[in-house]
């Protein structure tokens, strides 16, 4: 390992986090008796413009109001470059603020974005009294963003989560598609054409691959966790299990809810399987016994295992240990 050691963000559980505009608080009971491990309540971008003040009172009231559980609760505020983010931030800490878990930082560009936001957000807690400390959620979702993702993921010890947000970030690199989170048959190839008239076939790829592999990246270099954003058509659950499989695959912990009905899908495959849980719990017996031996590596139903193997084990272990206290808290 390296000297250098990385400090791991506040753990939390973030299988599935749902998306609830702030200027309908009718969806606002719904969302508290969900299954959602998070909740965002939404200013910016689901928000119009002349609903905004209106949407920004919706949301101080709900926090206030509503029983919402153990959810981790989430607002995500106006971008930086609005009139509206220094009203969103001020307004909802110090009216809402014990409430509060997450700040959602939109289209994040630079590590100064996340440095004005803290500078604000911790004035305020030591003016009001506050004694927890108010994370970040940070949207990665522009050209610039990815850029300099590793110094945004960095920018402050409040940072909890990175987040896709594939629909900005196609529309900042010009990306030809219109879906959101979506495949595109756009971005394909064709096999070599061996002989005259063989048929080619043709193979999709995945248009955000790169991206939200470089952003699981930075999000694991600076212990902070990795979070896939919305798949738009909530009409296709398969498409949406596909994509979040994907994320989950690469590394990512959770994934948008945009929808009630995508809420279980994330869950479901944000859960470590029964069969995984158990193969990890045996694999960190099989090195505790290792160890005891006096062994680094050990075989185990005929593959080896190591210092790396019971280091995945660990993590399964432990999401799995957070869900089942989840459920306990939920009973």
């Amino acid at each position: 390992m390296s000297f250098t050691l990385v400090n791991q963000a506040t753990p939390r559980l973030h299988r599935s986090e749902l998306a609830v505009p702030g200027s309908q608080p009718k969806f606002f009971e719904k969302a508290a008796a969900s299954v959602a491990d998070v909740i965002f309540l939404d200013l910016e971008d689901a928000v119009a413009p002349d609903e905004k003040v209106q949407a920004r009172k919706n949301i101080i009231e709900a926090l206030n109001d509503i029983d919402w559980g153990t959810k981790t609760m989430t607002v995500r505020i106006n971008g930086l470059d609005t009139h509206y983010m220094y009203r969103d931030v001020v307004d909802v800490i110090e009216q809402a603020g014990k409430r509060l878990d997450l700040i959602m930082i939109p289209k994040a560009g630079s590590a100064a974005d996340i440095y004005a936001v803290d500078m604000m957000v911790t004035q305020i807690e030591a003016a009001m009294g506050y004694d927890k400390r108010i994370g970040f959620s940070i949207l990665i979702e522009t050209a610039l963003g990815m850029m300099n993702v590793d110094q945004i993921a960095g920018a402050s010890p409040r940072n909890e989560a990175l987040h896709f947000g594939v629909a900005d970030y196609a529309a900042s690199t010009r990306a030809r598609t219109t879906n959101i989170g979506g495949a595109n048959e756009g971005y394909a190839i064709l096999t070599t054409a061996e002989q005259e008239g063989a048929e080619r076939q043709v193979h999709w790829g995945d248009q955000w691959h790169y991206a939200l592999a470089r952003m699981v990246v930075a999000a694991r270099a600076n212990g902070l966790r990795p979070i896939d954003g919305p798949f738009g058509d909530f009409s296709d659950p398969k498409g949406f299990r596909a994509a979040a499989m994907r994320a989950a695959t690469l590394g990512c912990e959770g994934k948008w809810a945009i929808h009630p009905s995508q809420i279980a899908l994330a869950n479901e495959v944000m859960t470590p399987s029964e069969a995984e849980v158990t193969k990890a719990r045996r694999i960190i017996e099989a090195m505790a016994e290792a160890e005891k031996e006096g062994k680094g590596a050990v075989t185990l139903d005929g593959r080896l295992i190591d210092l790396a193997s019971i280091r995945q084990a660990e993590a399964l272990v432990t999401k799995a240990d957070q869900i089942a206290a989840r459920a306990v808290a939920a009973e």
